[in-house]
């Protein structure tokens, strides 16, 4: 499997979804909706960053964990839709817990 092959859309749903739900899980919301904010301009230099980092991160993501989030951070459209749905399921969950 090739670095550059594109994410098909379901991959990319999966992957903004599965990423948010960590982000939110963990309590991280705020900041990683901050840090994304900031760095949106920059997401082709940061999916770049990624697959210069491959020695790394491969370790820890794998080959295809890399080909895929490099991808995925590397367009801005993707970093303002993981904001979104980080937004989103933080909304949710606050609802959730005032309904307790």
């Amino acid at each position: 499997m090739y670095i550059f092959q594109e994410l098909d859309a379901e991959e990319r749903k999966t992957l903004l979804e599965e990423l948010a739900r960590k982000i939110v899980d963990r309590g991280m919301e705020t900041v990683a909706v901050m840090f994304l904010e900031a760095h949106k301009p920059v997401a082709f230099f940061a999916g770049q960053a990624m697959i210069v980092m491959s020695p790394f991160l491969v370790p820890l993501l794998g080959q295809d964990g890399l080909r895929k989030y490099s991808q995925l951070l590397g367009d801005r459209e993707n970093v303002e839709l993981l904001i979104q749905r980080i937004e989103e399921i933080a909304e949710e969950r606050r609802i959730a817990k005032v309904k307790e």
